[in-house]
């Protein structure tokens, strides 16, 4: 199979290129990338088409497509390090067939899934198990992240090897922390070992109790118990310690907190080998802009003030922030549709999160395209240290092309997760994902006829 992607603007941060450019894919690998690439390098496939003939299957339609990506951004296709597709043990919510198509729909060619399913992703057995039902029903890459501790119940931990070995790219406790400090050592150290990084979920379970919302003037309007900025900061300072102790490559996830911000840029200033993400939520929407209590607005970490939000863009801005994930997170419907007290935490996210990075950070002037091709691509890849995010010549086909200019209002009735917990419902937005090729297939087509 043979794509040749017309006169699109290549946004590529590890070449540096970014301007008119076509690409030629063949055979799930970038070819060719070039100015007005002849269409006869496409083989007899392409003539046999130009002819309206079809001769075998070597020629055809299934053979050769041209794709005219004019006034289209072409980007590596997007890595997102954080998602939630709850199967096994909670496919009423999401499975890994839907969730994958759902990145898909996002623009997204790799997904990282978290280990908080039932059971948790905690040994080589439900390790294979979610590698094997990805290869049969996922039409993204999916990689497995490996819980810290048994059960998560935070006493023992799993055996990272033997889960590295049956194919996770991470560790993590996600959803919440390991409050034990020297296992959470232990771990830190076998990890920097395995050379593979660790996802902080940073929480201090014993300061935020019962908290199920940023502890401000909306908590005491709802009667809500609040989260302190403190209940992540605290662990987030311990984290880096120990990550500075051990050598551990740590990926912190979901920062919400202005000073979250300050602690990784000093840690990267100290030379630590320290990343971090944000998420759209929480690089949008600040606690008062929370309209009523249900839970479409509840999250972990939550919404924060305005100060935050203003350091969490600076800090992407700035490059301090490293990476864009969306911690997507569906729940069912029942579940969700409740007050702040009762509703899980979590809201969908890999389908509006091209969107709000166009609309709140690119069109702000917050980030620039080949800025967001960064934070969305190559610097995931580069956390996972996986030979992805790169359109160069000679590498695997994960592309993505998004219209940047189309204007819409998202609807969540549209969306391919199974999932419509979320606060963006009816918002209008600018960008969208209209294409993703992996390998060099296109698994989402949603280029205008």
């Amino acid at each position: 199979m043979k794509l040749l992607i017309k006169n699109g603007r290549v946004i590529d941060p590890a070449s540096g290129r970014d301007g008119i450019f076509d690409v030629l894919v063949s055979d799930g690998v970038i070819e060719k990338v070039g100015k007005n690439l002849d269409i006869d390098l496409c083989n007899a496939a392409a003539q046999a088409i130009r002819n309206g003939t079809k001769d075998g299957k070597d020629s055809g339609e299934e053979a050769y497509r041209e794709i005219d990506a004019t006034g289209l951004w072409v980007m590596p296709g997007l890595i997102d390090l954080h998602v939630h597709f709850r199967e096994p043990g909670f496919e009423y919510k999401e499975t890994i067939k839907t969730g994958a198509l759902a990145a898909a729909h996002g623009g997204f060619t790799t997904v990282c899934v978290m280990p908080n399913t039932k059971p948790v992703t905690d040994c080589a057995e439900t390790v294979s198990y979610v590698v094997n039902k990805a290869k049969q029903e996922a039409v993204v890459n999916v990689i497995p992240v490996g819980a810290v501790t048994i059960g998560q119940a935070g006493e023992e931990r799993t055996d990272v090897k033997a889960m590295k070995e049956a194919g996770i790219g991470a560790i993590s406790e996600d959803g919440k922390s390991v409050m034990n400090a020297e296992l959470y050592r232990e771990a830190m150290k076998e990890a920097a070992g395995l050379n593979i990084p660790v996802f902080a979920h940073c929480e201090d379970k014993n300061m935020v109790g019962k908290g199920a919302m940023n502890e401000c003037g909306k908590s005491k309007e709802f009667g809500v118990k609040g989260i302190t900025n403190a209940v992540e900061d605290v662990i987030v300072a311990r984290d880096i310690l120990l990550a500075k102790e051990t050598g551990a490559t740590l990926h912190l996830c979901h920062c919400s907190t202005k000073d979250s911000v300050f602690m990784v840029k000093a840690a990267k200033e100290a030379g630590l080998k320290v990343t971090a993400e944000v998420c759209p939520h929480h690089f949008t929407l600040t606690s008062t802009d929370i309209d009523r209590n249900h839970g479409d607005f509840k999250m972990n970490p939550p919404l924060r003030e305005a100060e935050d939000v203003e350091a969490l863009r600076c800090g992407l801005k700035d490059d301090i922030m490293d990476v864009i994930s969306t911690d997507h997170a569906p729940h069912g419907y029942d579940e969700n549709n409740q007050t702040f007290d009762k509703a899980p935490f979590g809201i969908v996210g890999l389908e509006t999160s091209v969107a709000l990075t166009i609309t709140q950070l690119v069109d702000k002037g917050y980030l620039t395209p080949m800025q967001m091709a960064q934070k969305m691509s190559y610097n995931p890849a580069r956390v996972l240290g996986i030979d992805k995010g790169s359109l160069e010549e000679g590498k695997i086909a994960d592309i993505t092309l998004i219209d940047a200019a189309t204007e819409y209002t998202i609807d969540k009735n549209t969306f391919a997760t199974m999932g419509r917990n979320t606060p963006f419902d009816g918002w209008s937005v600018r960008g969208r994902a209209v294409m993703t090729i992996v390998g060099g297939d296109i698994v989402y087509d949603g280029m205008p006829n």
